[in-house]
């Protein structure tokens, strides 16, 4: 709501505004991108055109929406599921991630994953073994694992801990 306000302030009709992504009506001139680009900055956004931050961007929406919010479909190849959203093999999409990430497609899926753990702990409605099926891990142990090596503390310590801080979506 907030981006596609800013838009309808500079009179740029947009088609559709989602996650991520404006498809507008028309081009833009260079001094509406730049006038845009600052209101957008000043709300904590930022304006991409070329098609590798398009691509890295619309690689990590895919994942945030998957963990956060389609907890069914994790059961899916990951790298499957990536090729077939954005139409372009895994290969490319992961050594561009990597390329301009400096971290891989995987390691930024895991600290997603992480991420929802802690917020499922801290909600403290469900027990381990039901966050461990939610989020398609084999098992309690192999969550347990990957949230230590991650964190630096098990799950019950992170849950036991006064100090429960999470990391914001974009800080990963």
């Amino acid at each position: 709501m907030v981006v596609k306000s800013e838009f309808e302030k500079l009179g740029l009709p947009t088609i559709s505004v989602e996650l991520g992504e404006v498809e507008l009506e028309k081009e833009i001139t260079e001094n509406q991108k730049e006038t845009l680009l600052k209101n957008l900055q000043d709300l904590g956004f930022d304006l991409l055109d070329d098609k590798k931050s398009k691509t890295i961007e619309k690689i990590k929406n895919l994942i945030v929406d998957l963990v956060h919010h389609k907890n069914s479909e994790l059961k899916i190849n990951l790298s499957d599921y990536l090729a077939s959203n954005l139409n372009q093999d895994y290969n490319t999409l992961s050594n561009l991630f990597s390329e301009i990430e400096n971290t891989t497609i995987e390691k930024y899926f895991i600290s997603q994953k992480i991420e929802k753990v802690k917020e499922l702990l801290i909600y403290n409605e469900l027990s381990l073994s039901e966050i461990a099926d939610l989020l398609n891990y084999s098992n309690v142990a192999h969550l347990s694992n990957q949230f230590k090596k991650i964190t630096g503390f098990t799950p019950t310590s992170f849950k036991q801990s006064k100090d429960k801080t999470r990391i914001q979506i974009e800080n990963l």
